[in-house]
């Protein structure tokens, strides 16, 4: 089975949108080293308390940084661009990272609602053009011409990076099976029903210019520490993150695991905490590696995405690192380049 990872960036107590993104760039470099399959970053707009708001030029940025990992966006939201323009800055990537360049895309806002005006020009983007917007992009990654405007997105290879829709719903997966691409569900997002979404993607699937059969992912969050204890105790720091963002409270950091044992719960705070759980794994290694494996069984996928936001950040490298020794990821990328 294959690990990846998601990073959102998240800015920390204590920290700076500057060390957010050094601590992803770190990040990044840690997963190549101990083994994760690919890396994804993501687009949040007009908040403090994620520093990534531009996932083509962080990718960028982790690419040229990183050496055998997988680099991809988490994901462009497509409706607020020119599938010619991302086509165009994605081909770029592609020639100057063959083979290691991943193009996920979505269509949420990427933040609060005024975030559609703004990078709209004060309009806002229908999403019902969004399957289209796809298939467009998809023609252009690939050397077409899908608007007969006698031009194509340059520069043009012989290889393309892969388009990833992203999605926490039955709608997505079902786009994503009519256009022929890979599926990647946001069960982080969404605790439940995404195996009902996998299974409507996968008896689905139609083949297209960019694949002839189905390649589905999942990604939820995990915490894990030496011990069940010492993780429930990072863990809560991501419980009190999640209430506040369901809240609409304004974030200026996350919380660390001290400001969530300090905070004054209510009863109905308390329950949806619980509820959120669906969202995560948390546990020893152990625990956290039986979970990961019966989650990817559930989902009949091969792959599991993670992502870990805990403070400090010390305690979320070693989180991956733990992850990673646990399904030997060191050991199998040391026996593929063996091999090769």
């Amino acid at each position: 089975m294959k690990l990846s990872v998601l990073d959102q960036s998240p800015v920390l107590t204590g920290m700076s949108p500057h060390d957010a993104l050094q601590q992803t760039t770190a990040l990044a470099k840690w997963a190549d080293q101990l083994g994760f399959h690919r890396f994804w970053v993501a687009e949040h707009h007009s908040t403090n308390s994620l520093a990534g708001s531009s996932p083509e030029i962080l990718t960028t940025h982790l690419a040229a940084h990183t050496e055998r990992i997988r680099i991809g966006t988490g994901g462009v939201l497509l409706p607020h661009y020119s599938s010619y323009k991302v086509a165009e800055s994605f081909r770029v990537l592609e020639t100057l990272y063959p083979n290691r360049i991943d193009l996920g895309v979505g269509r949420a806002p990427g933040g609060m609602p005024n975030v559609n005006l703004a990078l709209n020009r004060g309009e806002i983007p229908s999403i019902e053009g969004y399957p289209a917007q796809v298939e467009e992009l998809i023609a252009y990654l690939h050397g077409k011409d899908p608007q007969d405007m006698g031009i194509f997105a340059s520069p043009q290879g012989d290889t393309a990076p892969p388009v990833w829709m992203l999605g926490s719903s039955g709608t997505s997966a079902r786009v994503a099976a009519d256009i022929g691409v890979s599926y990647s569900f946001a069960h982080f997002i969404n605790g439940y029903g995404g195996a009902r979404a996998m299974d409507r993607y996968t008896n689905n699937f139609q083949p297209s210019l960019q694949q002839q059969t189905p390649q589905g992912n999942v990604s939820i969050f995990v915490v894990c520490a030496e011990s069940d204890e010492q993780a429930e105790y990072l863990a809560a720091s991501l419980d009190l993150a999640l209430l506040k963002i369901e809240q609409g409270g304004i974030r200026h950091h996350f919380p660390t695991p001290e400001e969530a044992f300090s905070y004054p719960y209510t009863m109905f705070e308390e329950q949806r905490i619980r509820e959120n759980r669906s969202r995560m794994v948390v546990g020893s290694i152990e625990k956290v590696k039986s979970e990961v494996e019966s989650l990817a069984n559930y989902y009949q996928v091969d792959e599991v995405i993670i992502n870990t936001i805990v403070s400090p950040f010390e305690e979320r490298m070693k989180s991956y690192e733990l992850i990673a020794d646990a399904f030997q990821l060191r050991e199998s990328v040391a026996s593929e380049s063996f091999h090769f």
